[in-house]
């Protein structure tokens, strides 16, 4: 149940960062919504839009990343839990 609940709460950003490129685009082709006053605005709507969706999806990978202790890059200071030394 845990994981479905994680999925629908990355689900949501990840459709607005996606609406918001698709905005962008749209502003670039010159197909315009009537709601957006003009391609300009149109495009910083949609800029906005991928940038909130991206830093949600970051910020919950960095969560969920230190809360499990997680390091992608492991110091070079620390030695491999296997390794075997010879006297």
């Amino acid at each position: 149940m845990g994981r479905i609940i994680a999925l629908s709460v990355l689900l949501i950003p990840g459709l607005v960062a996606v609406y918001g490129i698709k905005l962008m685009r749209d502003s670039i082709f010159a197909d315009y919504h009537a709601i957006l006053l003009n391609a300009g605005f149109q495009f910083f709507v949609g800029l906005l839009l991928f940038i909130f969706g991206l830093i949600f999806i970051g910020g919950f990978i960095v969560y969920r990343d230190r809360k499990n202790n997680y390091q992608a890059i492991p110091d070079k200071e620390q030695k491999p839990s296997n390794h075997t030394t010879r006297d």
